[in-house]
């Protein structure tokens, strides 16, 4: 994990990183210490109910992200990003100014106002953070500044909070909440300003100040790629899931558990040590390639541990709370902390590979908007979780059958998302297979195109060829195989369902080999990776055949760049022919045996013979081994 912990020194991430966390630690600390405030001294400010002004608290705050969510996305594709963040930074300044005015009046109306604008200010900071990063990173730190950016959140949100309830308990003078929140506000500013130049991708871009107009414009930018929008719909499942489950920890702790608010604070303590973990995880866990097959992992997880939460639930509440140290010589107690661990590990597994795919799939030039319709999904899924939870509570549900209920609809959720977009499960197969039986090492891997259509070649050492080269890409890859391999059980289910291509020689069936021309021109055509084996047939002896000439009939129809790839390390595997018959004897080479892949620089059409393409895989692949 060391890689991505070197972007903390680096100038170009470590700026946004702090202007980030400052901000997401000051809009909790300003928030919780509010809601404290009016839960313990209610009638102090106003004659509504506790619950009634928590919950219009966080009402308030959450309401300009329905609101303002699309302006500001047009803004961040309009604009230089670094300079916007600098702006939503002085805005937050002035906010706790107005904080501070409200505190000093006593006036709820000018804090409620105050607590307007901090989401205001967030959410015009959102699209700015999200779509500048792939503007500043490369796409193999891509994934490892997201898990940055997420645990980092995650964890500010925790010390804000704690830091509010702590201010609003125990400082005599509430007016220096707004102070606390002057100094951190400042303190982001300063690091705003390091933050390097990122251009506008639109300069020319009309605002439109229809606010309904422009969100069903984000949105529908969001809906030309099929794999974006439901990884939006991923993220945005994600929150409803994750803010259902921490809504009720206090109630679960006071009425299940038995327990004070220290035991809330370590239960959301141990969520965000999770979240924090799982995040970071990621980028070891996929060699710092964008990789969804870590989603359907980690939604296998979110559902488990869920569920899990359900039957670990204790007894343990009774007429008195109990003490920390009681609980935690409870092993029930244990159990559920190590679900909430684990939850909020897998949630890391699923959420940063998806906030990663969006920004590596949105076009530049509407990347923001994109973003935009992230964050007005997002919040109209967590509004939605929480009325269904009301409803559930309502309707006679316990705490935990309503842990129960949601871990099964994330389930559903999950196997609905994976059969329409079957690619997501699919990368998870390949994923698993990759580190179950190799460790992959991945060279070159930049010279992979971002979009746009290309053709890729590689030598044919095995069976499990393009389950590699499909694991180590972060785009899909439409893959030209003999159409036997079709009939092999795990493999044939992974490459009909990732839309490989099926061929066979003119000499067997003349009508499928025209067919498989004719669709990987269209594949090309559409702007897809297309992945061929020229040698035709897989490797006998470890050496590489001739490339055949279907190349050349490729490329004259359809010119695109080739780019050559190297595969090592796979001769005398289970999945090679080193016994003359593939897939006899498990274990040939033992678990975790090496295998390298190295991509080679894209070769323009008009010079890729079959003699150059062989020659170029050839030192790319090196000596057998």
């Amino acid at each position: 994990m060391s890689e991505q912990f070197r972007l903390l020194k680096k100038k170009r991430f470590a700026p946004l990183f702090i202007t980030q966390f400052l901000g997401a630690f000051n809009d909790n600390l300003f928030k919780n210490a509010l809601v404290v405030l009016l839960t313990f001294h209610t009638a102090q400010w106003s004659t509504l109910s506790a619950g009634v002004l928590a919950n219009l608290a966080a009402g308030i705050f959450i309401l300009p992200f329905f609101l303002f969510s699309a302006f500001a996305g047009q803004l961040a594709d309009k604009y230089d990003k670094a300079k916007l963040a600098r702006l939503t930074k002085l805005l937050e300044l002035v906010i706790t100014l107005v904080a501070l005015w409200g505190f000093i009046e006593h006036s709820l109306y000018i804090l409620l106002s105050a607590l307007f604008l901090l989401g205001l200010q967030s959410t015009l900071f959102g699209p700015v953070k999200y779509s500048l990063l792939p503007q500043h990173l490369k796409q193999s730190e891509l994934l490892g500044g997201n898990a940055l950016i997420e645990a980092g959140t995650f964890v500010s949100i925790l010390l804000g909070t704690l830091a509010g309830g702590v201010l609003a308990g125990y400082l005599p003078e509430p007016a220096w909440i707004a102070g606390a929140g002057a100094l951190v506000a400042v303190t982001g500013l300063i690091a705003s300003l390091r933050i390097p130049p990122a251009p506008a991708p639109e300069p020319r871009l009309q605002l439109r100040f229809n606010l309904v107009t422009a969100t069903l414009k984000s949105i529908e930018f969001a809906r030309q790629d099929r794999s974006v929008f439901l990884s939006i719909l991923g993220i945005s499942w994600f929150w409803l899931y994750g803010a259902l489950f921490l809504a009720q920890l206090p109630a679960f702790t006071q009425q299940v558990l038995g327990g004070s608010e220290s035991m809330v604070t370590l239960l959301l303590a141990v969520f965000t040590i999770g979240i924090g973990a799982g995040s970071l995880l990621c980028e070891r866990l996929t060699s710092r390639q964008v990789e969804i097959g870590l989603v359907p992992l980690g939604s296998i997880g979110l559902t488990v541990f869920g569920l899990d939460l359900f039957f670990a639930s204790p007894e343990l509440a009774s007429d008195q709370l109990h003490s920390l140290l009681f609980l935690l010589s409870q092993w029930a107690v244990w159990r559920v902390m190590l679900d909430l661990l684990l939850l909020g590990l897998f949630g890391g597994f699923f959420i940063v590979p998806l906030y990663a795919l969006v920004q590596f799939r949105s076009a530049e030039a509407q990347r923001a908007r994109i973003i935009a319709a992230n964050n007005i999904l997002n919040a109209l899924f967590m509004v939605v979780g929480a009325l269904l939870a009301i409803a559930g509570l309502s309707a006679g549900l316990s705490i935990p059958a309503l842990f129960a209920v949601a871990a099964l609809c994330n389930a559903a959720v999950a196997i609905y998302i994976y059969s329409l977009v079957p690619e997501f499960f699919i990368r998870f197969l390949a994923w698993l297979l990759v580190k179950t039986l190799y460790r992959l090492r991945l060279e070159g891997a930049d010279h992979i195109p971002h979009d746009g259509p290309a053709l890729i070649v590689a030598n044919h050492v095995s069976f499990a060829d393009a389950v590699i080269l499909m694991g180590a890409t972060p785009r899909p890859i439409r893959f030209v195989m003999d159409h036997r391999i079709f009939a092999t059980p795990l493999l044939g289910f992974i490459f009909r369902h990732s839309g490989a291509i099926p061929i066979a020689p003119a000499k067997e069936d003349p009508e499928l080999l025209e067919q498989a021309f004719t669709r990987i021109d269209s594949a090309l055509a559409k702007g897809e990776l297309v992945g061929i084996f020229p040698e035709g047939a897989i490797t006998r002896d470890g050496e590489m055949q001739p490339f055949r000439p279907g190349i050349t009939r490729i490329l004259h129809n359809r010119p695109v760049p080739v780019i050559p790839m190297g595969l090592s390390g796979l001769w005398g595997s289970f999945f090679s022919r080193i016994d003359g018959k593939a897939m006899r004897k498990p274990f040939r080479r033992g678990l975790f045996s090496r295998v390298t892949l190295r991509v080679g620089a894209p070769v323009a059409p008009e010079k890729a013979s079959p003699e150059l393409l062989f020659e170029q895989v050839r030192t790319l692949r090196g000596e057998v081994r």
